[in-house]
């Protein structure tokens, strides 16, 4: 369901948030709602960070394949510069953008624009995946979506790194990383 539904608030702008692990459909919940602002005629623009194309270098694409047209940019700040004829903006991979986006989404939203962020709450340590958090805070409405979890088949909100590496960022997808529950997430050793 979708959480503006319930309450439309008119001559203002907003910030939503949907977060959560990998494969848990964050993409997809902001293709959803992006298409739903073009069919009642909205001016939508989405964008993503540079840094992911796993699937493709100028769309959103979700493990599900579904897709929209995207503009790919380096910093959140050319969100602000290429946002002035939309009335909703989607943001996907949150997590990837300075601590900016937060202030990017705040003047967006005090402009009268609908924001839309999906990314990561926790990196693969379970660790909140800053800007995430930020943005929660100052989210009018937040969604949080579950995966399933690969080993028990409980509800998963915690991204478990297959690999080696200890870098923060390692774009990747199931190649690396898989969707876990709380109980069967085993954090990396320091």
């Amino acid at each position: 369901m979708e959480t503006t539904l319930h309450s439309n608030p008119k001559n203002t702008g907003w910030i939503e948030v949907i977060a959560g692990c990998m494969f848990s459909g964050k993409t997809e919940e902001l293709i959803r709602r992006m298409r739903r602002a073009q069919i009642a005629r909205q001016k939508v623009i989405i964008f993503k960070p540079r840094i992911d194309n796993r699937y493709s270098s100028n769309h959103i694409v979700s493990h599900s394949e579904q897709s929209l047209i995207s503009t790919v940019v380096e910093t959140a700040e050319e969100i602000l510069a290429l946002s002035s004829e939309a009335q909703v903006i989607g943001v996907d991979e949150g997590q990837f953008f300075s601590a900016k986006i937060v202030d990017v989404c705040e003047q967006l939203a005090n402009e009268g624009k609908r924001v839309i962020v999906a990314g990561l709450d926790q990196d693969y340590r379970g660790k909140p995946f800053e800007p995430m958090p930020q943005l929660l805070a100052v989210a009018e409405y937040i969604t949080k979506t579950l995966a399933i979890c690969v080993v028990c088949g409980n509800p998963a909100d915690r991204t478990q790194r297959t690999s080696d590496s200890h870098e923060r960022v390692v774009v990747g997808a199931k190649d690396l990383y898989e969707a876990r529950c709380r109980l069967c997430f085993r954090p990396p050793k320091e």
